[in-house]
């Protein structure tokens, strides 16, 4: 340790005049230890002795000082002449002590060296600060274990030392394993004694700071390729981060594309059910669709946007290129595709709510058929046959005009049903125009029905001219039977019309509807009163029919031949219509109350929809305006939008609500609502717009802080970028339309050519939208001055780490860089090329400026 000493001392001396003669005692030293003991020899032969081994002889001082007496002419202090340590280290320190009385500066030794003491003891601490049983805070006793000199070596060449095996608590084995590994690997001379280091209870501190300095310059290289391998570190970090951002961009696009393929032929399928219940899950399907399965697509669209916005404006704050997403991916192509799903979701609940009110009406006009069939076909049942009987060829004259009459009677009765098979027609037309799925069997029943009629008609008319021709031979008819069939046979007729008209079922929509029919109903029962006063006139007749019968002995073959009406039927009709109002009373009661229902569902979800829906409007109007403002930092802006967005969220069991009420509007098949103009269609797109709304301008904030902290912007920049922004941003909007922002150029002082201002235009609006958004300008500014990574300033680093070649090695790429990111530069690098190429040499210079989008590689 102190030969070390003895000849850095020497070496000051000489280079201050004290014998100079070209090299000194350390560069006599470092280019040979024979010619440095060469040297000393030629000054000791003076004083009749010399030296043989440089460190052996110069341990004790003593020849030191005695050189020193030789070059200077001068005697020294007295030497010590004993062989304890003490002895040695004072006669060092004389000869030290000497050299700096000549106005010799030491280097690296003494007080007045205190901030390089203090940079070697901040490079020492910075590099082992990894390990956790090291702690330097001095160049004495912090250095006694040893650890600290096998962290050195271990943190810049890790291959030489096992530091794992080491132990605390060896200090000896530490120390010389360091002091061999340095002076056989690293040529760092062994200028310590690890047992003089172990044995002082405060070790040298000069020599403890000279030999650590000698770590300092030899690991100084490897300190620049760090720096080198940091920066290109750096800068594939960032490429690696864009590349997965672009990753996760395609598959996020691809996969809402395909969903919305897959659900527009959903959407678009026309395809009608022939039941209610078939509908109705179609609708049930919808709304799950709407209330499921649409939301998280929603998101992942705004998520899409955000994540594309981010990206775009990393890659621009990086110096990369603008990212083109692969062919049918841009943002502007899922906007098509979402508005396309959009209009097909419109037209497909349109289409829904239609076939559903179609299929009501069928259905109701099914079971009208149905009645209205049975009750005439019930009329028409042998009616064929008895019109083709031939009873007038052997009966009587009284007989003769009796089936004359009865005849009379029918055909009144079959006028009276006209009404009934034409309203049979036109209920079979209508559903056949209605595309009802049973049409064909309605047609058949529909056609018999008809066949027999006009058979009838053919058959009553038949039957009327025998019975006129035989009527000349008959001359009795029986007045009061006739007058019995004719009043009776209307009557019959109107009880069983209004039968048909109470136990009729009805459809309707509104209080108004409900109260029309109430209306009628009570209509109908005022006229009650006179239709029994008819009741009680046609079985007055029949009573003094059965007067006369019985007065005047009439031979009568016991029922009326004029009609098969008789008065029991009339009681019973009559006793069947009575029963029927009070039911039919209930019906409307109930219909009545259904219908107020119905009315609470729509002024509920109107007084909800009549807030919501100014809301909605009222929240967009104020996003639009805090974005154009300047309020605040930017950090001021983004809290307040962050506070306004959590509001806007907590406002979403308001809409859950609305969507509740909306669907008991549905389920009760309400299809209008005149207490408002909006619909839950209106209400979900506003919301899904406001929601989309904030989170953009919440990101549009976020990559002002983005642009503004990684181009060194000031807020007070900003502040001004943002008048600038806001007083050509005429219309108010938050862009600038292509006029205004080449007017603001050219108040700022460029000018502009066309191409100047195309190729501008073509940076700060790389969608070709024909704008420039705030986020767009200040890039554009911020770029003009900002100062970022270039391709030369990588290439520049590769070259460091390559040893100034002009091609790198996989090795020199695996040692100095991270494993993964080695790894994705020898991937990536194509081969050098060049006349002093060697095998596996690697083209770093077309990576680098790929990087930043300068080459095709």
């Amino acid at each position: 340790m102190e030969i070390l000493l003895q000849m850095f001392a020497l070496e000051n001396l000489l280079s201050s005049g004290g014998g100079g003669k070209g090299k000194t005692a350390n560069s006599l030293l470092l280019s040979s230890p024979q010619t440095f003991t060469a040297w000393c020899n030629s000054h000791l032969r003076k004083a009749g002795t010399q030296i043989e081994n440089i460190e052996e002889d110069f341990r004790d001082g003593l020849k030191l000082m005695l050189l020193l007496e030789v070059i200077s002419g001068e005697r020294l202090a007295k030497p010590e002449r004993g062989k304890m340590r003490v002895h040695k280290i004072s006669n060092v320190n004389k000869a030290l002590n000497f050299i700096a009385s000549k106005g010799v500066k030491l280097v690296s030794i003494g007080a007045e060296e205190t901030s390089a003491k203090e940079g070697l003891l901040l490079w020492c601490q910075r590099k082992t600060a990894p390990y956790k049983n090291v702690n330097i805070q001095n160049f004495h006793i912090s250095w006694k274990d040893g650890l600290g000199f096998c962290a050195l070596i271990h943190r810049h060449r890790p291959e030489l030392i096992d530091y794992a095996k080491l132990r605390k608590d060896d200090p000896m084995t530490n120390l010389n394993t360091a002091f061999d590994v340095a002076e056989k690997y690293l040529d760092i001379p062994k200028m310590l004694d690890a047992e003089d280091i172990v044995g002082t209870a405060r070790p040298d501190e000069k020599a403890i700071m000279t030999y650590v300095s000698s770590f300092y310059h030899a690991f100084s290289g490897a300190q620049k390729a760090e720096t080198a391998a940091n920066r290109i570190c750096k800068v594939l970090a960032v490429n690696q981060e864009n590349e997965q951002l672009m990753e996760d961009y395609e598959k996020l696009a691809s996969d809402l594309l395909e969903w919305i393929r897959r659900t527009i032929p959903w959407l678009e399928n026309r395809m009608p059910e022939n039941t209610m219940q078939a509908m109705q899950q179609k609708l049930e399907d919808f709304r799950d669709y709407r209330r499921l399965h649409k939301p998280p697509k929603v998101q992942e669209k705004c998520q899409l946007e955000i994540n594309f916005n981010t990206l775009q404006t990393k890659l621009r704050l990086s110096n990369r290129p603008a990212f083109m997403p692969s062919e049918g991916k841009m943002v502007s192509d899922i906007n098509n595709a979402w508005g396309g799903l959009e209009g097909a979701e419109k037209g497909y609940e349109e289409w829904l709510l239609n076939e559903i009110r179609r299929l009501e009406r069928l259905d109701h006009l099914a079971e009208k058929f149905r009645q209205k069939a049975a009750i005439h076909e019930a009329w028409t049942e042998g009616k064929e046959e008895m019109l083709q009987r031939r009873d007038y060829e052997t009966a009587s004259l009284s007989e003769i005009k009796a089936l004359l009459k009865k005849h009379e009677a029918f055909e009144s009765d079959l006028a009276a049903h006209q009404d009934r098979v034409e309203q049979i027609a036109a209920i079979a037309q209508e559903l056949n125009e209605l595309d009802y799925y049973d049409s064909p069997s309605v047609n058949a029943r529909c056609q018999r029905i008809c066949d027999q009629w006009d058979a009838l008609g053919a058959l009553s008319q038949k039957r009327s001219e025998a019975l006129q021709r035989t009527e000349k031979l008959l001359e009795t008819i029986d007045q009061l039977y006739l007058e019995f069939a004719k009043r009776a046979a209307p009557f019959n007729n109107w009880m069983e019309g209004a039968m048909e008209d109470l136990q009729d079922s009805f459809i309707v929509h509104t209080i108004e509807e409900i109260q029309g029919l109430s209306t009628a109903h009570e209509q109908f029962k005022a006229t009650l009163p006179e239709a029994d006063k008819e009741r009680q006139a046609i079985l007055g007749i029949h009573n003094e029919i059965a007067k006369i019968v019985q007065t005047y002995h009439v031979n009568m073959a016991g029922s009326n031949p004029y009609t098969t009406i008789n008065p029991q039927e009339v009681n019973a009709k009559w006793d069947k219509v009575r029963q029927l109002v009070p039911l039919r009373d209930q019906s409307l009661i109930e219909e009545h109350a259904r219908q107020q229902n119905n009315e609470r569902l729509r002024r509920q979800f109107a007084n909800q929809a009549n807030v919501i829906g100014p809301w909605i409007q009222t929240k967009m109007e104020e996003i639009g305006r805090i974005s154009i403002e300047m309020h605040g930092t930017l950090e001021d802006q983004l809290t307040h939008l962050r506070q306004y967005e959590k509001s806007i969220i907590n406002y979403k069991p308001k809409i859950d609500q609305l969507e509740g009420d909306h669907q008991l509007i549905q389920a009760a098949l309400i299809f209008d609502n005149k207490h408002t103009n909006y619909t839950m269609e209106h209400i979900r797109v506003g919301w899904e717009q406001l929601l989309t709304t904030i989170a953009r301008t919440i990101n549009e904030i976020e990559n002002q802080i983005l642009t503004r902290d990684a181009k060194g912007i000031s807020q007070e920049q900003l502040n001004e970028f943002r008048a600038s922004f806001n007083h050509f941003d005429r219309k108010r909007t938050g862009i600038m339309d292509a006029e205004d922002f080449k007017t603001c150029l050219i108040s700022m002082g460029y000018n502009l050519g066309e191409n100047e201002f195309s190729r501008i235009m073509s940076v700060v609006d790389p969608n070709r939208m024909g704008v420039v958004t705030f986020q767009g300008f200040i890039d554009f500014m911020s770029r003009e001055t900002a100062d970022t990574d270039t391709a030369d300033q990588v290439m520049a680093s590769f070259k460091i780490l390559a040893g100034d070649k002009n091609y790198i090695l996989a090795d020199e790429l695996r040692r100095e860089l991270p494993p993964d990111q080695a790894e994705y530069c020898i991937a990536r690098m194509a081969p050098y090329s060049g006349p002093d190429g060697v095998p596996g040499a690697l083209d770093y210079m077309s990576f680098s400026t790929a990087l930043y989008g300068e080459s095709d590689l």
